[in-house]
């Protein structure tokens, strides 16, 4: 009854793999949750000057729950796209994306525009 036969070593590392399996496939599904929201903004540059004051803002955004421009909310598609214009007075102007996941996790961020005069 001590020994153990090459059936049990088997049969452990099989149970051994099988857990090590399913561990790894949780984290692999899990880990869009762990990571927390992505924001990507495409246009304006920061610093880039728009004569007419009329500036298209493009970017990406992943895993949100809400995604705000200077505390406004801003639309996005079922891709995450978004794409307002939006009009500036003359001079500088500061832009703060913010994206929040559903578990109020944050990225932000900002641009600078400038409207000459």
């Amino acid at each position: 009854m001590g020994r153990k036969t090459i059936s049990d070593i088997m049969t452990r590392l099989l149970i051994i793999l099988v857990l090590i399996s399913i561990a790894s496939y949780g984290l692999i599904e899990a880990w869009p949750l762990l990571a927390g929201p992505i924001l990507s903004v495409t246009t304006p540059r920061d610093g880039e000057s728009f004569p007419g004051g009329i500036v298209t803002v493009a970017g990406t955004a992943s895993r949100i729950a809400m995604l705000s421009l200077d505390g406004a909310s801003v639309l996005h598609d079922e891709n995450g796209s978004f794409s307002p214009t939006l009009t500036f007075p003359h001079g500088a102007s500061l832009l703060t994306f913010v994206a929040t996941d559903r578990f109020g996790r944050r990225v932000t961020v900002t641009r600078s525009v400038f409207v000459p005069d």
